[in-house]
């Protein structure tokens, strides 16, 4: 049996947890993964094809992968990676990016923009591939980001679903890594080697998020011990919220 270094055992039972108590998961599941390079969607993907030989139902997987545009040679690692582990892909090279940076783009920030054309894209080959889900790499930290945002953005209290439905049942977004910190996905991904790759995108970590961010950690800066607590604190909330209902078959 293979052993596995501790943080990468958080994330493979952390993701089995999630998966079973909100039911995420049921026989015949095509599940498309978006990759985007970055260290999360890529152990997401590869905890994914550990817990498909898990499972005791078939399930499919297919990774998606939409280059932004600022650089077209970003994910060549990507295909021998995934020629490896046997898994289906749809590599795309997009002009998102740019367009979003560009002078067209002069209603919303370029992230904004960015994020909503490859939403839309993905919503639109998880169509074309008949997919049941659509699985993002968001972690404990992001939860906790996302939490904020609609706090002091929006003026709600909610956090980001692990099980959303959308298209009348059709498709469901899942992000199984929403219980697990990203000092485990990092940990886990250099004892994998896996072949991450940077973001070349001139926005990056300069974002509403990446702002929310670092409130927080100011925030409880003066606190030792205080980001696990929230982020143990909303990710057992989110837990809580989506559980699927007493008797549920999936």
């Amino acid at each position: 049996m293979r052993k596995y270094s501790y943080a990468q055992e958080v994330c493979i039972k952390s993701v089995g947890k999630a998966m079973h108590r909100c039911g995420m998961l049921w026989p015949g599941c095509r599940v498309g993964v978006a990759v985007s390079g970055g260290v999360d969607s890529f152990v997401l993907l590869k905890v994914l094809r550990i817990r498909q030989g898990i499972l005791p139902f078939p399930i499919e997987l297919i990774a998606l992968h939409l280059n932004p545009g600022f650089d077209t040679d970003n994910h060549a690692g990507l295909l021998p990676w995934l020629a490896s582990e046997g898994i289906a892909a749809h590599i795309e090279c997009t002009n998102f990016g740019p367009l979003a940076h560009s002078a067209e783009n002069r209603r919303s920030s370029p992230c904004f923009r960015c994020a909503w054309l490859r939403r839309q894209r993905l919503f639109e080959l998880s169509s074309r591939y008949r997919l049941t889900h659509l699985a993002f790499g968001h972690n404990a930290e992001d939860l906790v980001s996302t939490f904020f945002l609609n706090l002091c953005h929006n003026g709600r209290v909610d956090g980001m679903g692990m099980n959303e439905s959308f298209f009348g049942g059709t498709l469901r977004v899942i992000r199984p890594l929403l219980l697990v910190e990203k000092k485990y996905i990092k940990s886990a991904a250099k004892r994998w080697n896996l072949p991450v790759f940077a973001n070349p995108c001139p926005s990056n970590g300069h974002t509403a998020r990446s702002g929310i961010a670092d409130i927080v950690t100011a925030l409880a800066g003066t606190h030792k011990g205080v980001p696990q607590t929230m982020m143990r604190a909303l990710t057992r909330w989110q837990l809580e919220k989506e559980s699927r209902p007493e008797g549920s078959e999936r």
